[in-house]
């Protein structure tokens, strides 16, 4: 932070108080602790030294006041995940977790809301800490987080997609090439390179040099692009892990077999301060295992 105005905007005071608080702990310390510049604060050596217990006695100050604001309530687990994964992976497989920890309270926080997967309500008081720091964090990266507990969930790979009755239809496609007669449904129409687009890199892997990758319908996310080839709009590149649903039902097929790996994965990111808690513990190694379970599926 290196700011006593930063500091001080972040604790709701003003800055005249933190200088004066610094002041007083100093003269009761006996020895300095920061040392003013015109461009903002730097630690004194001995400040520096006795940063790390100081962290570590801050740190176990929070858990103490979590812990009695828990006290005799259900274990609460937060989780971090994107809408897409929180809605078309989790949610559907969520009611095996809860079934076996019936006693564990989890929130769902995708893009910025929890969503209560118990009946149970506690006080929100720290909603907005939990929300900053969750326990359990799923990123969709390109590369691996860089924190300290981190595993692989899976890699993922997107696969054309359309209604049964376009691909039984009069104007059903045998080869990649065909596609120039039906409409492309892309998920990624925020991207200005069409060049770079999935269906480009789908297309070039496929080997199909007739179909103009830039024509179609243009939609924000993937789940709108799945839920148009559902409604018989055109075809999509979706993931068989996140459609299983609509796959399940016989809203969508695949068109075809060729598979575009995509360069991000799914990542599961442990917090380094709640990794012994046996809830944190429950829910990750249950994450891995469904994506174990699924992987295996999908390969047999």
């Amino acid at each position: 932070m290196r700011s006593f105005r930063k500091a001080a905007d972040e604790l709701f005071v003003t800055p005249a108080a933190i200088t004066h608080q610094i002041k007083a702990l100093e003269a009761q310390l006996g020895i300095p602790l920061f040392v003013r510049l015109s461009h903002g604060i730097e630690l004194t050596p001995a400040a520096e030294a006795a940063l790390p217990r100081l962290q570590q006695g801050f740190e176990m100050l929070l858990h103490a006041v979590r812990d009695l604001r828990e006290f005799g309530q259900s274990p609460r687990l937060n989780v971090a995940v994107t809408p897409t994964l929180a809605s078309r992976w989790i949610m559907p497989r969520l009611h095996r977790f809860l079934s076996k920890y019936p006693n564990i309270d989890v929130r769902l926080m995708a893009s910025g809301q929890a969503i209560h997967t118990s009946g149970r309500s506690h006080p929100d008081s720290h909603s907005a800490e939990s929300a900053q720091n969750p326990d359990v964090e799923i990123h969709f990266s390109h590369t691996r987080p860089s924190g300290e507990y981190v595993d692989h969930l899976f890699a993922v790979h997107v696969v054309p997609m359309a209604h049964p009755k376009i691909i039984d239809g009069s104007a059903a496609s045998r080869v990649p090439d065909d596609l120039r007669h039906l409409t492309l449904l892309h998920g990624d129409g925020r991207l200005h390179d069409r060049s770079q687009s999935t269906w480009a890199k789908w297309l070039k892997q496929a080997g199909a040099l007739q179909v103009d990758a830039r024509r179609g319908l243009q939609f924000d996310h993937s789940t709108l692009a799945l839920k148009a080839a559902a409604d018989g709009l055109g075809v999509t590149l979706a993931m068989p892990l996140l459609a299983a649903e609509e796959l399940s039902e016989n809203k969508v097929r695949i068109l075809f077999p060729t598979v575009l790996p995509l360069e991000q994965s799914y990542f599961v990111e442990t917090n380094p301060g709640e990794i012994d808690r046996p809830e944190v513990r429950a829910f990750r190694d249950w994450l891995l295992e469904e994506a174990r379970q699924d992987l295996e599926f999908e390969a047999g």
